[in-house]
């Protein structure tokens, strides 16, 4: 018995060292399982999974993410003895050889749970050599792992049917539901699916599925595993035809995370499942109303913590045809107008203007840029507030000149929106869209509007810090709020706490890109409609095409609200900001009755400062004509005079910017506020304006051609004025010439025409005429 017993341990110590050098030269090949990838809504639903290479979907979890009498079912039915053997159950062993060796082929294998590991992990032949090599797999997993990690490996990668495998997948898959949520009836199912997948498909062979089901619950009341009375509770229902169930929502901010979070299985997004599938409907619903090839792209962010609540990146991401699969939310476009509410605020901040300082929404030329409207017209005099919210490209334009490109650039790119142009360098075409920015990046950073100046980083996740930069102060940021919300100033009344809904809309050059950017009570909406490949879509523009899908998501945010029964954000006026009565022109606060209060307006204050009207560009290089309140001495008959004058009165008359001669009443324009000078005592060395004059035509004049032509050719020239000229028909440039020049125009067209001249130093005068 010694000898023997000697030999016995020298052949298991043999048999160990020979393990150990087989399980060095011959590693069990776990590596090799990429794990696949699924991206979790905010209430931990599937919204897009990611497969690996050979197209299998793994749902992860741990052991104590499924219940207790899930395992319970699994063992009972698959290894009873999973715990207290190595791996390899000798009784099963034998037998599986006994009936083999009895009906000459395999019955049952014998095999354990861990041997089913070993067989996924590296698949083998079924025969006697391939069994051994299951066995060899077998005992290097109870070498290596302990018996929860070998259980927690076949949870996760058990044959499900098709392209699933785990029962995280199948869960989702079959069920709908996590695996964590599991009932009685479901954990027999999904514990017997694996001993033939394919075979036992619920939403194929529910019949078959449900027989399985039924041996697993046999076996459970056989060894009393379960309560006797749940047995029977279970085996009375039915197993449904389960509609399998593939992730399919927010495939676009699925691959943006995939890309961001490449190694991470599961990523848990902000996103609102229900609210996501609603705007994904909402947007194929509306593929008949875009033209060919058009999408569109919707981007719902709740500004009070910034995370990301919905995210639809294109109109359908399975229509090619509409460039479905590329993302709008992170194309580079063209933000047209979107970026005005942001020069504004910050010009306010700098103590430029207030909610109704006078702007001059007038022609300007320059030798680079020449701006217009998107109505192609001029409005003459305007206030801050009627130029924002109508959008108004000219008096932006003014305040971008005098607040300065750079500066501008740079603000916005420090608060976390980058701008892109081909030149590289900011200039006054950036206020109109003359550089690219994303949708992601504009919808946060008007987050500044709802978060008291602070412009925050969107948060996709919820382990995403929330990041914070000022922008605006916390006043002028309500004041533009509100502005963009049609809120005016009222001293009488109190404005609500609650922000109606505000939004600023868009248009790129050439109809290419319609904007509209909202922020409701507790919301930020980002609307974008266009091509993709860039395509100009005649008729496309902001409030037409992007504005009415902003107001259909707001309905749909504020239902939401309302069903939920959640009180929306209050943003009340903060103490910086107070409401004030101002004239035109100048400005400033002075009482009605004073001869120098034009016009006058409500206005909300920042910081209690009031600035005086600013001049443009061209005004601040000419002197004599910068608007001022000008200083000048009358004599008693009202005459303006020199002021060592006899009986000279030293009076101040606050005059209009000179560009605006032409939109002004007539008991406003210079002549009529600047009396006319005494020639008995002149004023010396006076700088004095030319006024501008159209020479060769008259106003309101009728023109007829000669009875053997078919046109009327006139000689144009100018007097008076600064500079260089420039001559508008109906609204178009037909000539640049300079003082005293002339040249010929001939007209066909019969009717109505307008002629525009406007000199370098903003001087107009326009004239109507009729050709018959």
């Amino acid at each position: 018995m010694r000898k023997l017993s000697g030999i016995i341990i020298i052949l298991l110590l043999s048999f160990f060292i020979l393990f150990l050098i087989l399980d060095k030269c011959f590693p069990l090949p776990i590596k090799t399982f990429r794990t696949t990838q699924t991206v979790l809504a905010e209430d931990g639903q599937p919204l897009w999974r990611f497969a690996d290479e050979n197209g299998i979907w793994r749902y992860p979890v741990t052991l104590e993410e499924v219940p207790a009498f899930y395992i319970q079912a699994l063992l009972t039915y698959e290894d009873r003895w999973f715990y207290h053997h190595y791996g390899v159950n000798p009784l099963s062993i034998a037998r599986a050889i006994f009936q083999y060796v009895k009906n000459q082929r395999i019955i049952s294998g014998g095999s354990t749970l861990t041997m089913q590991v070993a067989r996924i992990i590296d698949p083998h032949q079924k025969t006697f050599l391939g069994k051994w090599h299951q066995i060899f797999r077998t005992l290097q997993l109870e070498w290596h792992y302990s018996k929860d990690d070998i259980l927690t490996f076949y949870l996760n990668h058990a044959p499900y049917g098709g392209t699933l495998e785990g029962i995280g997948s199948a869960s989702w898959a079959y069920l709908g539901k996590s695996p964590s949520h599991l009932t009685y009836a479901d954990a027999a199912l999904l514990a017997v699916l694996p001993q033939a997948p394919s075979r036992l498909r619920p939403d194929r062979y529910p019949q078959r599925a449900q027989i399985a089901r039924n041996k697993v619950l046999d076996r459970l009341k056989r060894y009393k595993v379960w309560p006797e009375k749940i047995i029977d509770d279970v085996q009375r229902e039915q197993v449904w035809t389960f509609p399998r169930k593939t992730p399919q929502l927010a495939p676009l901010l699925a691959h943006r995370l995939h890309l961001q979070y490449p190694n991470t299985p599961i990523i848990q997004s902000t996103i609102d499942i229900s609210l996501q599938s609603t705007l994904e409907d909402m947007a194929i619903n509306m593929e008949g109303r875009l033209p060919p090839k058009g999408s569109m792209a919707i981007l719902v962010v709740d500004h009070t913590n910034m995370k990301v609540k919905a995210y639809v990146g294109s109109i359908d991401f399975n229509n090619n045809q509409r460039f479905g699969q590329v993302d709008m939310i992170q194309a580079w476009r063209s933000p047209g107008s979107t970026l005005k509410p942001f020069l504004y605020g910050l010009t306010m901040d700098s103590g430029m203007i207030h909610s109704e300082s006078l702007l001059q929404d007038i022609p300007r030329l320059t030798a680079d840029y020449r701006p217009a409207n998107f109505d192609t017209g001029f409005n003459g005099p305007v206030s801050v507030s009627e130029a924002l919210t109508r959008s108004l490209n000219i008096p932006a334009v003014q305040l971008l000149e005098l607040y300065g490109s750079k500066r501008f650039t740079a603000k916005l790119h420090q608060a976390g929106l980058t701008l892109k142009s081909s030149g590289k360098t900011p200039n006054l075409s950036y206020i109109l869209g003359g550089a690219s920015a994303r949708l992601d990046q504009l919808v946060a950073a008007y987050s500044v509007f709802a978060r008291q100046g602070q412009a925050s980083r969107l948060r996709f996740t919820p382990d995403e810090p929330l990041l914070n930069k000022p922008m605006l102060s916390e006043g002028a940021a309500w004041i533009i709020r509100r502005i963009l919300a049609g809120d005016k100033p009222m001293i009488s009344s109190n404005i609500s706490n609650i922000v109606p809904l505000a939004y600023k809309t868009g248009t790129s050059y050439g109809y290419r890109d319609a904007w509209a950017i909202g922020i409701n009570a507790r919301y930020l909406i980002g609307i974008w409609v266009g091509r993709p490949d860039g395509t100009p879509v005649a008729g496309q523009y902001g409030y037409a095409s992007a504005v009415p899908i902003l107001q259909q998501v707001h309905h749909i945010l504020l239902n939401r609200e309302y069903n939920k029964q959640r009180l929306l954000p209050s943003h009340p006026k903060p103490d910086s900001v107070t409401v004030q009565t101002i004239c035109w022109p100048t400005g400033e606060a002075i009482a009605k009755d004073d001869a120098n209060c034009h016009r006058q307006r409500m206005a909300w204050i920042l910081n209690g400062i009031i600035p005086q009207t600013l001049n443009t560009g061209i005004e601040s290089q000419h002197d004599q004509y910068q608007f001022a309140k000008m200083t000048i001495w009358i004599n008693q008959k009202g005459y303006r005079v020199a002021p060592d004058c006899p009986n000279a009165q030293k009076k101040q008359v606050a005059i209009w910017p000179i560009g605006l001669e032409n939109w002004l009443m007539p008991n406003e324009r210079r002549k009529a506020l600047i009396p006319q000078m005494d020639s008995d005592c002149p004023m010396v060395n006076e700088n004095r304006v030319n006024s501008l004059v159209i020479s060769g035509l008259f106003d309101q004049q009728t023109l007829r051609p000669l009875p053997d032509k078919d046109q009327v050719r006139l000689t144009l020239s100018s007097l008076g004025g600064s500079g260089q000229r420039w001559w508008f028909l109906d609204g178009q440039l037909i000539k640049l010439t300079l003082e005293r020049e002339s040249f010929e125009l001939a007209l066909r067209q019969k009717g109505q025409h307008s002629l525009l001249l406007m000199d370098e130093i903003g001087q107009i005068e326009r004239i109507s005429f009729t050709l018959q």
